[in-house]
């Protein structure tokens, strides 16, 4: 993602819902980290955002490389965290992350994945969990070039808004120039299932342990297979603490 010279306005769909004021405080933004995963190699990454800032990687993935990069935005604040993979043949690519937000705070993740020769996959998996008067964004767009037949791209975006007064927003694009691919995307926003939280009430759970712990289920897939795993995993939990 190229270096925005001039600080945008919400006529931009990149920032339609991004906090400006916070954003003119954290201007200009650091420039993309560039990684190069050569071909048949592999890349992993955890990203923790857990206070205001902006985080931007790029990631250019050869000849039947593979790149995991999970994502924990919990900014206390505004955290933006932009991502874009650009895939050749046969590369794979994951991306998990999950977003915890409270009080006022605006949280983003903003992924692009480029399909630009045959063969390549890719995975992108977003959970939210949005209290307070938080607002929690994903806008995610999968590209895949006329020549890139083969392409196996998915995106599933879901959120959970522990209160009425908190926004989630979310932007699933594709964009298909080439035949025979298969390309889905998938997006919900809902409240914790009363049901469910009646049943664990009724085993002994107190309200906000039984809230908490059908959470961490719903955040725990985002993070499967990532090399931080447990890291991530108890992180969250204790940001879940915190929301419920």
């Amino acid at each position: 993602m190229s270096q925005v010279l001039a600080l945008p306005t919400r006529k931009s769909e990149d920032w339609r819902y991004a906090d400006l004021a916070a954003l003119e405080r954290l201007w200009p933004l650091p420039e993309a980290e560039s990684v190069v995963v050569p071909a048949g190699g592999h890349f992993a990454r955890a990203i923790v955002q857990a206070a205001d800032g902006v985080t931007r990687l790029s990631l250019a993935l050869g000849k039947g490389a593979s790149a995991a990069v999970h994502v924990l935005n919990a900014g206390g604040g505004y955290g933006r965290v932009e991502i874009e993979a650009t895939l050749h043949e046969g590369a794979d690519f994951t991306l998990g992350a999950v977003q915890l937000g409270g009080g006022s705070d605006t949280l983003e993740v903003v992924a692009t994945v480029n399909h630009v020769e045959p063969g390549a996959t890719s995975r992108q998996l977003v959970r939210s969990v949005l209290a307070g008067q938080a607002t929690g964004t994903c806008l995610g767009r999968i590209a895949v070039a006329r020549h890139a037949v083969g392409t196996d791209a998915e995106q599933s975006v879901r959120a959970m808004l522990l209160d009425r007064t908190a926004t989630a927003n979310a932007r699933p694009e594709l964009e298909i120039f080439a035949d025979d691919v298969k390309c889905a995307h998938g997006c919900a926003v809902g409240e914790l299932d009363a049901m469910g939280l009646f049943y664990l009430q009724s085993r002994g759970l107190t309200p906000p342990e039984a809230k908490k712990l059908m959470l961490q289920a719903f955040v725990a897939e985002a993070f499967g297979g990532a090399e931080d795993e447990e890291r991530l995993q108890a992180l969250a939990l204790e940001r879940l603490g915190e929301l419920v």
